[in-house]
């Protein structure tokens, strides 16, 4: 990761915001909170590892703190409940979740499991938590933010999820079919909870594409060429680059956007 290209200054867009980041110990959720925070946000982070989150909160320090520290298994739902009652208890102006947590079943030991359990994790974990989370924060955020009597309203809350970008185009290979079939589903209830919620809260879908993660430094040679190839860029993503497109959507900068899907890959193509 371009820990330089997260940590540069941003002006303040997002004072006075109080954010939860789910996944922030790695990858894409750490740059997304530390984007956040600096870019003027109370930023809250979720993990599941103490250790890891302890690193991210004392990262965080140079932005005024962590504003909350949260430990969940997202794929254990009974647990989901609690985790919604605490972060609301500790941080009762929470207006903005971006839930970046995810299975990863590309690296280490899952990544030899059967296509069959790898599913089942990425439903688990990728689908359900994030629809059961976002409709949970979601309904608590609508209540919090009345729509008043007046035509015009502002939205206050705002929810980002993720989602993949070739979700829609499909991809080749057990892979493509297990993103495509699960962040599918991320995307199309994106776009459905949006509705649930407006006017006041937005909700929108950042989708990534080749982004160097944990798998993508490892990644072979031939995936490290065809990652840069199918970029029009021609380059692979970073996280810095997931974190700064989360940045606007959560901006007051993005008021006037909902529902919608950003895929944030470099302007994709077909080899």
């Amino acid at each position: 990761m371009s820990e330089g290209r997260v940590l540069e200054t941003h002006p303040s867009t997002l004072a006075g915001r109080t954010v939860l980041v789910t996944g922030a110990t790695h990858g894409i959720g750490r740059a997304v909170a530390l984007r956040l925070a600096a870019a003027g946000a109370r930023v809250a982070i979720h993990g599941r590892s103490a250790v890891a989150a302890d690193e991210v909160a004392a990262a965080l320090a140079p932005y005024g703190g962590c504003a909350g520290r949260f430990l969940c298994d997202m794929g254990k739902h009974d647990e989901l409940p609690r985790f919604v009652a605490d972060v609301t208890s500790v941080l009762p102006d929470l207006d903005t979740l971006v839930l970046i947590a995810g299975a990863d079943v590309l690296t280490g030991e899952p990544a030899r499991w059967s296509f069959e359990r790898k599913l089942e994790e990425l439903i688990r974990v990728d689908v359900t938590a994030t629809m059961l989370l976002a409709r949970a924060f979601g309904r608590w955020m609508k209540e919090r933010f009345p729509a008043g009597q007046g035509e015009e309203i502002t939205a206050r809350g705002s929810i980002v999820t993720t989602g993949w970008d070739q979700a829609e185009t499909g991809m080749e290979g057990d892979s493509g079919e297990l993103f495509a079939a699960t962040k599918g589903a991320v995307m199309a209830f994106t776009r459905s909870v949006a509705r649930s919620l407006a006017p006041q809260v937005r909700v929108n879908c950042v989708a990534p594409g080749w982004i160097r993660t944990k798998w993508g430094e490892g990644a072979s040679d031939a995936w490290q060429k065809r990652a840069v190839r199918e970029s029009l860029l021609r380059r692979w993503g970073e996280p810095a680059d997931i974190a700064a497109a989360v940045a606007w959507l959560v901006s007051p900068d993005a008021a006037f956007v909902t529902g919608q899907v950003l895929p944030v890959n470099g302007g994709f193509r077909r080899a």
